[in-house]
C-alpha cells in the first residue's frame, strides 16, 4: 500500500485461533473476541461517521444451525449502538441463568456473535 490513507472506511478483522473454551479458561469470559472487536472498531471510530456493521461466523456448528450473525447501524453513535444490540441478548441470558454465560455449547446454540471470526466495518461516506 503506497497510497496515503485519507478519508476511507475502516475495516477490522479478527480470527480467534483457539476454541472459545480456551478464552473462557484463560480470561474468564467467552466474549474475549467480541471485546477485542469493540476495541478495534472504537480505535477507528473517526472512520465510521456514517454508520457501522459487525458480522460474526461460528466454526464447527451442527448442520442446520445458524452460523452467521450480523448487525448494522446508522445511529448517531453506530459502534455503541451495535454493541448495545449485541449485548442485549447476553444480558437476557444472564437474567435467565448466569451459568449459561460460562457454557460455550449453550452460547453457540442460543446466542449470536459467539463465533470465532469477526468482521467490523466503519462507513465513511463520500459524496460527489
Amino acid at each position: 500500500m503506497s497510497d496515503p490513507i485519507k478519508h476511507e472506511c475502516g475495516i477490522a478483522l479478527l480470527r480467534l485461533k483457539k476454541p472459545l473454551q480456551f478464552y473462557l479458561e484463560k480470561y474468564g469470559t467467552a466474549f474475549y473476541g467480541l471485546n477485542k472487536m469493540y476495541l478495534l472498531m472504537e480505535k477507528q471510530h473517526n472512520r465510521g461517521q456514517d454508520g457501522a456493521g459487525l458480522a460474526n461466523i461460528k466454526f464447527d456448528v451442527e448442520p442446520g444451525q445458524r452460523y452467521i450473525s450480523r448487525y448494522r447501524s446508522i445511529d448517531q453513535k453506530p459502534i455503541q449502538d451495535i454493541f448495545k444490540h449485541v449485548n442485549k441478548r447476553f444480558n437476557e441470558i444472564e437474567e435467565e441463568d448466569p451459568k449459561h454465560l460460562k457454557d460455550i455449547n449453550y452460547l453457540k446454540k442460543h446466542a449470536g456473535f459467539t463465533g470465532e471470526l469477526f468482521l467490523g466495518h466503519l462507513r465513511y461516506g463520500t459524496f460527489g
